[in-house]
């Protein structure tokens, strides 16, 4: 069974026990998007946040997840928006599709560095010009419970933060640096740190970022 494999039959086995945490915050996305503006959830799940944007009336709404039973949910309980299984990396929509893409707990699903600088050349490349990509993340603690665990999986996967649940599924929690490096592409607008509670119920350290993809010239779909 390969890594993708894994991580798809864990997700659609828990399609419908997980309640996913991270916020929202909406005046983000107000601030920035119209109403009407296309608008991407990608690593949507069972489509929590795109229910939340279709409540404070946004109307052009997509969302894109390699779990097949995420999606199903998703289309039974939300289905106001346009959805799509994609292969965990690329996205399944042309260039310069939307105003806005979400990328909430998504990195930590993808532990693997390579495979998320791919993906953030794929979120650059379905943003227009101006575009804005919010990601919301979980940053590497500092308590016994953690450092356990990263200290115990680094030297299988070569990597201090990446660890393993005891249900077979691989996370990873990052460093600063790390998702820096990953949204040099984009400018900068805000970043805040907060403490958001896992899947799992435990507490952790997040990070939200505002970015933007800088326009050069008129950009059009």
């Amino acid at each position: 069974m390969t890594f993708m494999d894994a991580q798809d039959k864990y997700w659609n086995s828990v399609a419908y026990e997980k309640r996913f945490g991270h916020p929202l915050v909406m005046g983000e996305i107000e601030s920035h998007v119209e109403r009407a503006g296309c608008v991407l959830d990608y690593g949507c799940g069972y489509g929590r946040i795109i229910r939340e944007l279709h409540a404070a009336g946004f109307t052009n709404l997509y969302g894109v997840d390699y779990s097949a039973g995420m999606i199903g949910r998703a289309r039974r309980e939300n289905p106001f928006a346009c959805y799509a299984r994609n292969s965990g990396s690329e996205i399944p929509f042309s260039d310069r599709s939307f105003d806005a893409v979400l990328l909430l707990a998504v990195l930590t699903c993808i532990p693997d560095s390579g495979e998320q600088a791919k993906l953030f050349r794929e979120l650059h490349r379905v943003l227009k010009g101006g575009g804005i990509l919010y990601v919301s993340d979980l940053l590497i603690n500092d308590d016994e419970r953690n450092r356990d665990r990263y200290e115990r999986f680094e030297p299988r996967h070569g990597c201090y933060g990446v660890f393993e649940l005891e249900e077979g599924v691989r996370l990873r929690h990052h460093t600063m640096e790390h998702l820096e490096r990953l949204a040099a592409p984009f400018r900068p607008i805000s970043r805040q740190e907060f403490r958001v509670e896992t899947m799992n119920g435990h507490e952790s350290r997040a990070i939200r970022m505002i970015l933007q993809k800088q326009s050069h010239g008129h950009q059009s779909l």
